[in-house]
């Protein structure tokens, strides 16, 4: 299975629990700040991701959109 995640930047707060949820590890935290102030979570590695949607899950913002394919 594969997946998409598409996080909108100036959503995210940089909470970091997409980041802790992720099993695969591929998300991380910007080195850039958003419009707001914070360092928002990007993907590092999409061909990795599988789908699940835990990270989408764990936002608090709803910042985080995730795609599937079988």
């Amino acid at each position: 299975m594969k997946g998409k995640i598409e996080i909108n930047k100036e959503l995210c707060k940089g909470c970091t629990f997409c980041v802790t949820a992720c099993p695969k590890k591929i998300i991380s935290m910007s080195a850039e700040f958003n419009n707001s102030g914070y360092f928002p979570a990007i993907v590092e590695t999409m061909e990795e991701c599988t789908g699940c949607a835990m990270c989408a899950e764990m936002c608090p913002e709803i910042a985080i959109e995730v795609w599937r394919e079988e």
